[in-house]
């Protein structure tokens, strides 16, 4: 089973290319010249959430970054380097933070079982919880509080996305940059806008705003 996946996907790859070149003979040749995407997304490293399909992008309109259930680590060096080029090189205008309905880390960060390493990732989506413990502690239903964990830890990711370095330097320069947040339902397709979206450092609490 393992041999015969791994040759089916090196077919596969084929038979996209002779797919592609077949609708469009410079496809490729356009993608070698460099990249603009106008779209940076962060989303969750499960394998059901695909950031181009989602929303129909072809090859070259999102820079992506995955990790599990889509968290901003303000000491997470991978995840800045990617914010970093992508909006002072690539001059991306918008950011995506996209979590998903049933994610399994967002799952575990409500439970006490350790997993192993992944439990000091948790840690964060933890934190998460403790500050909305009352709102969500409301909830009876546990597959209703497991969706809206999954909302509120986007809408957290956004503003500590906002609360960087880089977000706020970018906007102090009239650079057009806005923060989304959403979260994709693995079941039906569709993507739940959360509607907190911002484009300036005046909805963050004055103690994360920076002088520059």
């Amino acid at each position: 089973m393992g041999q015969q996946f791994y040759k089916k996907i090196l077919d596969n790859n084929k038979n996209w290319v002779n797919e592609k070149l077949a609708s469009d003979p410079e496809f490729f040749k356009r993608l070698e010249n460099g990249q603009q995407p106008p779209l940076l997304w962060i989303g969750c490293a499960d394998s059901r959430v695909p950031a181009n399909e989602i929303i129909g992008a072809p090859p070259g309109e999102v820079f992506v970054h995955r990790n599990i259930a889509n968290m901003v680590v303000h000491t997470d060096m991978n995840m800045l380097s990617v914010l970093d080029y992508a909006v002072n090189a690539l001059k991306i205008e918008h950011i995506i933070v996209c979590g998903h309905y049933g994610c399994g880390g967002v799952k575990a960060a409500m439970e006490h079982k350790s997993i192993g390493l992944i439990d000091n990732w948790i840690r964060h989506i933890k934190d998460v919880y403790r500050k909305h413990q009352a709102e969500l502690e409301k909830i009876e239903d546990e597959k209703e509080r497991w969706d809206k964990f999954v909302e509120l830890n986007v809408v957290e990711q956004v503003f500590d996305l906002a609360e960087t370095s880089i977000v706020q330097n970018a906007w102090k320069n009239d650079q057009k940059l806005t923060v989304h947040g959403w979260a994709y339902g693995v079941g039906t397709g569709l993507v739940n806008d959360l509607g907190v979206n911002l484009s300036n450092n005046d909805e963050l609490d004055e103690v994360y705003k920076l002088d520059f």
